[in-house]
């Protein structure tokens, strides 16, 4: 196996492929496992300079954090790549109970002996921008500071109601935290300015991006002050980038991927648990270009009931595919329609919810040999997946259109499931035709 770049964590299904395109197209081959792998599952990706663990951190409570992110920090700690990340969402979404990326800091901090870990958020390629420690996201073509965001500050989990970044980390962690601004990072003192926050016992030093020009500066202060064995760093996709910038620049990194077209497919079948309202226009865009829809009651999916609600759902979905039509399965058109408030009343629902879409989507995809699917919700993508059979998964193209949500190869141990198209796809992401432009090998 060729020396590791990288290693990285995803808190959750749909940022860890985030993470993987970004690679891939700076011309770092990438894998993508499920769960960590034996060492033949390893040999056959020896090729790949970034390994990548996805995971479902973002929707687990920080008990569940000390036990499983420990256990897989340290596995990555045994790859010795020379950046460790752990990978959160670019909105940040997060809170004491439920995804805290002040714990999962904690704990990376702990297995890799380390101590101070920087961060970084910003990522002006998914329109993401933190200036002077605050988040800024675009929404519909507009820029929004990310606890006054339309989506975001409502959040049905974890909502933004903070903008400050270390303000925001201070509910979640004791650690002590310090910021390399955006004037700081562009002066000629910018790493005496890093290393001084170090020496003044700032265990996380968060490091403002708001540009390209400022990414790039970033990334030769997180590559500078790496670890021997290997550093552990904590941020969203922004990481990648900025490191992408800084091993183009040093000739760390060779030619950039070429990716051929996939061609369209003659029919897919999509399941969402988003109650986002970019996916409801998407899925209602759908149902006027050729998809037919069907809904799916989640708090049935959930009950002692689930499995006549997914045989349901499975045989209206055949009825569509077999007459040669796409098919979208979906628990809520939109926020109008969230029932988390039903859901959450069963401890562990939101899980049961995703691995039930998957068990559907795996039961249509293997009886109508379907050769290209889409997940859609972030938390749903990663319980969902895990369903499948799915042991790993490759890029098969990035969507220049929907930065951030590729089409991937799945690597699976079922002969169904090995080489099935998937793509997965965020609450947040795509353009309104993104489950057409799927179907039909565009990108969107």
């Amino acid at each position: 196996m060729q020396s590791l770049l990288l290693s990285y964590y995803g808190d959750d299904l749909t940022g860890s492929t985030d993470v993987m395109e970004a690679l891939e197209l700076g011309g770092v081959p990438t894998v993508l496992f499920m769960r960590q792998p034996d060492a033949a599952q390893l040999a056959r990706f020896a090729h790949c300079r970034a390994i990548g663990l996805a995971g479902t951190s973002r929707s687990e409570t920080p008990q569940w954090m000390e036990t499983h992110l420990r256990d897989a920090f340290g596995w990555l700690k045994t790859l010795n790549a020379e950046i460790c990340h752990y990978k959160v969402c670019s909105t940040f979404d997060s809170s004491p109970t439920i995804g805290s990326i002040g714990r999962a800091i904690e704990i990376g901090r702990d297995v890799f002996k380390q101590g101070s870990v920087p961060l970084v958020v910003g990522a002006p390629q998914l329109k993401r921008y933190t200036a002077f420690g605050h988040l800024f996201a675009a929404y519909r073509d507009k820029y929004y500071r990310i606890d006054r965001h339309p989506v975001m500050s409502r959040h049905p989990t974890t909502p933004m109601d903070e903008s400050d970044l270390l303000v925001h980390l201070s509910r979640q962690t004791g650690l002590a935290s310090g910021l390399l601004d955006l004037a700081t990072l562009q002066s000629a003192s910018r790493s005496q300015a890093f290393d001084r926050l170090v020496e003044n016992g700032a265990a996380i030093v968060l490091v403002d991006v708001d540009s390209r020009e400022t990414q790039a500066l970033a990334g030769k202060e997180i590559w500078r002050t790496r670890k021997t064995g290997g550093s552990f760093v904590a941020g969203s996709s922004g990481i990648e980038y900025t490191l992408l910038a800084e091993w183009a620049s040093n000739d760390t990194v060779g030619a950039i991927s070429s990716f051929a077209p996939p061609g369209a497919a003659d029919r897919i079948a999509v399941v969402s648990g988003s109650c986002s309202p970019t996916t409801e226009r998407q899925i209602r865009h759908a149902l006027t270009d050729g998809f037919d829809g069907v809904e799916v009651d989640p708090v049935e999916l959930v009950s002692e009931t689930s499995e006549q609600a997914i045989e349901r759902a499975a045989a209206s979905g055949r009825a569509s595919l077999q007459a040669g039509r796409s098919v979208v399965l979906y628990t809520a058109l939109g926020p109008a329609a969230d029932r988390g408030a039903e859901i959450d009343r069963q401890e562990g629902a939101r899980h049961k919810l995703g691995r039930g879409l998957g068990a559907l989507l795996r039961d249509l995809t293997i009886q109508q040999e379907l050769t290209r699917v889409v997940i859609a919700g972030g938390d749903t993508s990663s319980h969902a997946l895990g369903q499948m059979g799915v042991d790993a998964l490759t890029v098969r193209m990035p969507l220049p259109a929907s930065p951030g949500s590729p089409l991937c190869v799945a690597h699976s141990r079922i002969e169904a499931i090995d080489g099935l198209e998937v793509a997965l796809k965020g609450g947040q992401v795509g353009t309104d035709r993104y489950f057409s432009a799927i179907r039909d090998g565009l990108g969107g």
